[in-house]
């Protein structure tokens, strides 16, 4: 059975890929700081605390371990702390990023899978939008995912490593079995804000425009369930080892919905009602963003089985109630 490192691999779309190699007869060992990780979402499977710039962990890793291929998912995320904190970002998805690489090359360890964001594409000039759309992230975060797409394609030039980035478009909804889902500190995805709106009594949602181009006047965004990303990772992993060239993947539903429709889906999946105000734009956001992943399908054989908006909230609702219970 092949040995995979997931390098943060506790949090959200780490712990629900761990999930699908393990059920696809991968052997995944995480690799988590557990700064935004949760150690109870990858249990049952090998969890080794520590750092991707921890040069010295990372080499005993791969010389004590047959690893086949590195998927990595130990990234800050969040688009306005970015901009108020870019250097925070810089230091940990790009300079520790290279010293995770350093060690792969030091230890002959050439198939990479990243994780990267539609953020890289900036304001779209066509929509949906597929690979060959330019590249001009407008925020820090998007840069810096940016500059790993760059360096891998340097990587493969100098020393043949292999690697598949993922672009993915809006990650959410939570596994079926409500068991790992969305958590984050502070949360800025939409659909648990929705839902948190309904379960906190003191927390209102605010939707940050209602005056663009669209049918109701707030922002189009393509959701895509967790599930099926994680499904698009083990398929692209599987293309690595089969030999497989260095490429890069969007990964989407191809259909947008308003922020509008997401609460009126909420609504409808919980039958309550959530607390919501308007408020003004935030600087960055673009009317809409919607991915073609046709290459991803063509390519490799993906298709989204969990695409319905509904679906998603279900999942992401269950995931919530659970949550609560927990104390998550």
């Amino acid at each position: 059975m092949k040995e995979i490192l997931v390098t943060g691999g506790a949090g959200y779309i780490g712990s629900h890929v761990v999930k699908m190699l393990a059920k696809r007869g991968f052997v995944p060992i995480v690799l988590d700081s557990l700064e935004n990780g949760f150690a109870d979402f990858v249990k049952g499977h090998e969890l080794i605390m520590g750092d991707i710039g921890d040069y010295g962990l990372l080499t005993n890793i791969f010389r004590k371990r047959k690893i086949e291929c590195v998927m990595n998912f130990a990234s800050y995320i969040a688009v306005g702390e970015s901009v108020e904190f870019p250097l925070k970002y810089y230091l940990n998805n790009v300079a520790k990023t290279c010293e995770l690489f350093r060690a792969m090359i030091e230890c002959n360890v050439k198939r990479f899978i990243f994780s990267s964001t539609a953020a890289v594409y900036g304001y779209p000039t066509r929509v949906p939008i597929d690979e060959e759309s330019p590249l001009a992230p407008i925020n820090p975060y998007g840069r810096t995912k940016f500059m790993i797409e760059q360096v891998l394609r340097d990587l493969d030039e100098a020393y043949g490593m292999k690697f598949i980035a993922l672009r993915y478009f809006n990650a959410a909804g939570a596994d079926p079995s409500g068991e790992i889902g969305e958590s984050h500190t502070p949360e800025t995805h939409l659909i648990p804000l929705v839902l948190r709106s309904i379960l906190d009594d003191n927390y209102v949602l605010t939707v940050f425009g209602t005056d663009y181009n669209t049918p109701d006047g707030t922002c189009i965004r393509d959701y895509i369930h967790v599930n099926d990303l994680a499904d698009a990772h083990v398929l692209a992993l599987e293309k690595l080892l089969g030999k497989g060239e260095s490429t890069v993947y969007n990964l989407g539903n191809g259909r947008g919905f308003t922020v509008m429709e997401v609460i009126q889906t909420v609504k409808r999946v919980t039958g309550k009602e959530p607390k919501v105000t308007n408020g003004p734009r935030r600087a960055g956001d673009p009317d809409v963003l919607v991915a073609s992943s046709t290459k991803a399908m063509k390519e490799l054989g993906w298709k989204p089985s969990m695409a319905d908006l509904e679906t998603i909230v279900e999942t992401a609702w269950r995931w919530e109630k659970q949550r609560k219970r927990k104390g998550w």
